[in-house]
C-alpha cells in the first residue's frame, strides 16, 4: 500500500511470471496431495482499513510524480471530495475482503492452494500484508510474496505426458501418474514452498518453470 516502505522481498513494481508445474509419483500420494493443496486462494490478512482509507486519500490529494515529469500533475479533486471518494474506496475495498476471507476454509476453487498448504500464522496475518514481517515470512515460507494467481490445472498437458510416460517410459516410473498446473507468481517461483512440499512428499517429484512466451 502507499506509504509503506519498500522491502528487499519485493519489487517496487510486482512482475507476474507464468509457470507451468507438473507434480508426478505414485496415484494415492498424488490424489491424496491435490486434496490438500485446494483452498480458497485467499490470505485471511487482518487490514487497518482507516490506515487504507488515509492512503487513498494522500494519493487523490497529491498524485504522485510520472515517470520522466518533472511536475506533479494536477489536482481534480477537492479536498471534500477526495474525502468521500477514498471513504467509497475503503468500503469497497472491505467489502471485497470481507467477502473473500469468509471463503477460506470453505472454498476449494483453487486448485493448489499455498494459503491451505503452507498456511501464513495468526501472529503474522496480524501484521497485514505490506508489513516488513510478514514479507519476511512470505519470503521464507513461499518464496514470493503473494498468492498464486489464476491457478489451473492444464488437463491436456497432464493426459499427453501420461499417455508419453505408458508408452515409452520417459519421464517417470512405471505406476507414476502426473499433475500439470499453470499459475501466475508475484516476482519470483514459489520455490520455498516447492521445495517444503518436496521434503513433506518424499515420493512425489516437483518441476515449476517459467513460460516467458504466455500471454
Amino acid at each position: 500500500m502507499p506509504g509503506h516502505h519498500h522491502t528487499p522481498f519485493r519489487l517496487a513494481h510486482t512482475d507476474w511470471l507464468h509457470h507451468r508445474l507438473l507434480i508426478a509419483g505414485p496415484e494415492a500420494d498424488l490424489a491424496a496431495l491435490r486434496t490438500a493443496a485446494a483452498g480458497a486462494g485467499t490470505v485471511p490478512w487482518q487490514l487497518d482499513f482507516d490506515c487504507v482509507e488515509e492512503d487513498l486519500f494522500h494519493l487523490l490529494v497529491a498524485p504522485p510524480t510520472p515517470a520522466g515529469s518533472l511536475s506533479a500533475p494536477a489536482r481534480k479533486l477537492s479536498l471534500t471530495g477526495a474525502r468521500i471518494l477514498a471513504g467509497q474506496l475503503r468500503e469497497a475495498a472491505a467489502r471485497r475482503h470481507a467477502l473473500a476471507i469468509t471463503q477460506v476454509g470453505h472454498s476449494r476453487a483453487c486448485p493448489f492452494d499455498l494459503q491451505t498448504l503452507l498456511p501464513v500464522p495468526d501472529a503474522i496475518l496480524r501484521r497485514g500484508p505490506d508489513d516488513p514481517g510478514a514479507l519476511a515470512w512470505l519470503w521464507a515460507h513461499w518464496g514470493t510474496t503473494q498468492t498464486l494467481r489464476h491457478v489451473a490445472e492444464d488437463a491436456a498437458a497432464g493426459a499427453a505426458l501420461q499417455r508419453r510416460a505408458t508408452e515409452t517410459r520417459e519421464g517417470g516410473a512405471p505406476g507414476e501418474v502426473v499433475w500439470v498446473l499453470t499459475f501466475w507468481s508475484a516476482d519470483w517461483t514459489p520455490w520455498r514452498a516447492l521445495a517444503r512440499l518436496a521434503a513433506g512428499w518424499p515420493t512425489l517429484r516437483f518441476d515449476a518453470r517459467p513460460t516467458y512466451d504466455a500471454l
